[in-house]
């Protein structure tokens, strides 16, 4: 993946990273690739991540008909630790795998990289610059309510097993500020995407 600028893109649930990294790499025509994304197809019925997990914990979160239970797998790495490592385990080589293949494939030079447990994967080398987008944590909580129809203690629940929002923020090579309106972090956007031309 070396000859190329890598821009990892994280953040905690619900501060808007997905948000963000669309909007950057349609304001400045830039190829995209989502973590999140590659984890639904891994995932996917007789896909790689599917058929580990099946293998590993048989019909534990599948339903009848062989779909992933993802509300419930979800809600159980949630509250099990040794649950989400083991999960980890599993699918973040596919993931980074695959992460890794199309970057390849790309002839862009710049690529961005929206990978959600950037850190907590241990994944920091893999790019070139980290960019945090970052809320704190009553605003992610308030945009998982809304968004996942869940209540308070959930939501904390999924902000809880990530690193802690300012600590990202601490170890970011840049930062968007996404705690206010959209429009605003809009302008960090084009005014980084600036920044991170003249640095390369």
């Amino acid at each position: 993946m070396r000859g190329k600028n890598l821009i990892g893109i994280t953040g905690t649930i619900g501060s808007g990273k997905s948000s963000v990294a669309a909007y950057w790499a349609a304001v400045a025509s830039l190829p995209l690739i989502s973590l999140d994304r590659i984890c639904r197809r891994l995932l996917e019925p007789n896909a790689p991540g599917w058929l580990a997990m099946r293998e590993q914990y048989g019909d534990r979160f599948f339903s009848a008909g062989g779909d992933l239970d993802r509300a419930g797998l979800r809600t159980a790495l949630s509250r099990d630790p040794g649950l989400r490592f083991q999960v980890d385990s599993l699918l973040h080589p596919l993931a980074l795998d695959r992460m890794r293949n199309q970057v390849d494939s790309l002839r862009e030079g710049m690529v961005l990289l929206e990978i959600p447990l950037l850190f907590e994967a241990g994944w920091q080398e893999e790019v070139d610059r980290i960019v945090v987008v970052h809320a704190d944590r009553a605003t992610c909580r308030s945009r998982i309510t809304s968004r996942d129809d869940v209540d308070a203690g959930a939501a904390e629940d999924m902000i809880r097993i990530q690193m802690d929002p300012w600590k990202k923020a601490m170890l970011a090579d840049h930062v968007i500020d996404n705690r206010g309106s959209w429009s605003d972090a809009c302008l960090q956007v084009r005014h980084l995407d600036r920044i991170v031309r003249l640095l390369s």
